[in-house]
């Protein structure tokens, strides 16, 4: 059984959300390497964000220290002891001479922190009470106010969707089929949509009935069922068994996201970080540049303190 996050952690006593929206938790798994970038993401959500009540940040136990630093009245760090399963073990990595940390346990696969980070983003769902979640990758910066209550339609949430445009290179095809056989759907069924995106909102009532839903069909945690293979999404996961499982239940697809992300390329200098924020749609607020890139993190700074 997991163990939930201590309830004086929640936010309950933070603001509450923007009226007529329900409240919004916002999500953000990190780590170590990621923390100057995280902070400035923290910088820019205190500076345009509303409509949120508290700001989580979701960390392994040998980062929690140096996360405390960005903790303040909204935003909380949580260990991900206190969200996964007891029998989950962060350890050194003997193949990478200690260095880095690998996850394991009897009931997976040897998992990565990239892979254990999309985990923390399905198992916070099980600690907050917030109806809306809503995900942030450290890597993201806002430069224009954004109220979460934007997720929110006549009583159904966003689902971000971009039709026939899952790339059918790289590990895409495969989180697809991965996500199909998790949720029990026809072999024979595939999807061509994209649903993974760096700023992106989940109902926690959904992603509590997806999680029943896979151990249903798997017979075990669903942290075990998941972690089966390490090739996942957990943005594929949720946008599948909500169109394909639920119908659509409760959302409603939006191919336009409210971020412009930088992928990958080469890396890039400041004025290619200013011309890249420049080419935001009307409608996005936030970019996000993705941290292995290696582009100039002083100039995202600079712009993150002019906007």
């Amino acid at each position: 059984m997991n163990r939930r996050v201590p309830p004086e952690t929640l936010g309950a006593a933070a603001p509450q959300a923007a009226a007529g929206a329900p409240p919004a938790a916002l999500v953000t798994p990190s780590y170590a390497a990621d923390f100057e970038r995280c902070r400035l993401l923290c910088r820019s959500v205190d500076r345009h964000v509303s409509g949120a009540t508290t700001h989580y940040l979701l960390v392994a136990g040998h980062d929690v220290a140096r996360f405390r630093a960005l903790e303040g009245p909204n935003r909380v760090v949580v260990d991900e002891r206190d969200l996964l399963p007891a029998w989950l073990h962060c350890v050194p990595d003997p193949s990478d001479l200690f260095r880095r940390r690998i996850w394991v346990s009897r009931r997976t696969m040897p998992l990565r922190g990239w892979h254990v980070q999309q985990l923390r983003r399905l198992a916070v769902a099980e600690a907050l009470d917030e109806p809306t979640l809503v995900y942030l990758d450290s890597d993201v910066v806002f430069l224009k106010p954004f109220d979460c209550a934007r997720f929110w339609r006549d009583g159904a949430l966003r689902l971000y969707r971009r039709d026939g445009a899952l790339p059918q290179s790289g590990e895409h095809p495969a989180w697809a089929r991965s996500a199909g056989r998790l949720l029990g759907l026809p072999a024979d069924r595939t999807t061509t949509h994209d649903y993974i995106a760096t700023l992106i909102a989940w109902r926690r009532d959904a992603v509590l009935a997806m999680l029943r839903h896979i151990e249903a069909r798997a017979g075990r945690h669903w942290v075990a069922a998941v972690a089966s293979t390490r090739r996942y999404s957990e943005c594929m996961i949720y946008g599948r068994y909500v169109d394909e499982v639920r119908g659509g239940e409760g959302h409603f697809p939006d191919p336009d996201g409210f971020c412009r992300v930088y992928w990958s390329g080469p890396a890039l200098s400041g004025e290619g970080i200013r011309a890249f924020a420049a080419g935001m749609a009307p409608g996005q607020v936030a970019v996000g540049i993705q941290s292995f890139v290696g582009s100039d993190l002083a100039a995202i700074e600079r712009l993150v303190a002019e906007s």
